[in-house]
């Protein structure tokens, strides 16, 4: 009878766990959800992010909080997500910095992977490779050769020591087989206002903000990094196509959740943001910026952002960057 009893109240303490798990997933979210942006408001990544927000509250049913957390390259931000409690109320969408960090950054206060759960890929946004009109080169051949003829010559501006723009620059060395010595500035922006001044010849940087100088002639385009040709500029090589191929340097956008969030959230999230991604509105926006549109499954991101923090970590390494 004891033995008995004992079995049913074992029953009725996993009937009330499967229970409770089925009615955390069927209530969630409950309440607005906390995404933070580690970057300024005005920035590509925040600009991205709350065209993205309308469509997710629509499909959550709950209002989505944009928070700015600007710091540290990112890791201020990125710390605040991986300290949150794992219930789906608290997310972080970042760029590629999340994946440079834990190669550049020493004593980084977490782990860029055992500490956050990939949600999903939200989009890849190419780096274009433009230079002052002044540069005697009109194609990515004809700069290759006058970087090999002239060595010294020819120097390329950042978004500053560590940046992704510098690492696309090292990356571009190393594949052309030259060297491109570096300057960092104090932001893209600054870069870019550089180059077309004349104080530096080239910068690596974003489709939105070269293509309005490109377009108006006060800087030259060369190349841009991704498998296909940006729809923001359709006139702008490859670096595939102008004849350099593994420049594989694009910027990567996603999300992540702290770690140890429920699968069933983890699912409704992923849902969520793919039906974002897909709304007209923000493809045309988004597509806008010179980014491309991604989305899939939290493995997939997952398999993505180890990849990623590989392949900088080799690139990091070659080319002994450091900015400690």
């Amino acid at each position: 009878m004891k033995l008995g009893l004992k079995f049913i109240a074992s029953l009725i303490a996993l009937s009330a766990a499967l229970l409770s798990g089925t009615s955390t997933a069927q209530g969630w979210p409950e309440r607005s959800i906390r995404v933070i942006v580690p970057f300024a408001p005005g920035g590509g990544t925040d600009i991205f992010t709350r065209v993205m927000a309308p469509r997710l509250s629509e499909v959550l049913g709950q209002q989505i909080v944009v928070d700015n957390k600007p710091g540290g390259s990112s890791i201020i931000g990125s710390q605040q997500v991986a300290q949150a409690a794992p219930d789906g109320y608290t997310l972080l969408i970042v760029d590629s910095t999340f994946m440079i960090n834990p190669s550049l950054r020493n004593n980084l206060p977490y782990d860029s992977v055992k500490d956050f759960t990939p949600i999903v890929h939200l989009a890849s946004g190419p780096v274009i490779l433009v230079a002052n009109p002044k540069v005697p080169a009109q194609s990515l051949k004809e700069l290759i050769d006058l970087a090999k003829k002239e060595p010294g010559r020819l120097f390329y501006g950042s978004g500053g020591n560590g940046a992704s723009t510098h690492l696309a620059g090292e990356l571009f060395n190393m594949v052309a087989g030259v060297k491109i010595e570096h300057v960092p500035f104090k932001g893209t922006g600054e870069a870019l206002t550089a180059v077309m001044s004349g104080q530096v010849p080239l910068t690596f940087t974003g489709i939105s903000s070269a293509r309005g100088p490109v377009e108006d002639g006060r800087l030259r385009a060369f190349a841009v990094t991704g498998e296909r040709r940006s729809e923001a500029m359709p006139n702008v090589p490859t670096f595939d196509e102008a004849g350099l191929a593994n420049v594989n340097s694009s910027t990567q956008w996603g999300v992540y959740g702290p770690r140890n969030l429920p699968a069933d959230i983890v699912a409704k999230l992923n849902h969520a943001f793919n039906e974002a991604l897909k709304d007209p509105a923000v493809k045309e926006r988004v597509v806008g910026l010179g980014y491309a549109l991604q989305g899939g499954t939290p493995a997939e991101f997952e398999a993505l952002t180890k990849s990623e923090i590989e392949k900088w970590r080799n690139l990091i390494t070659a080319a002994k960057i450091s900015i400690n």
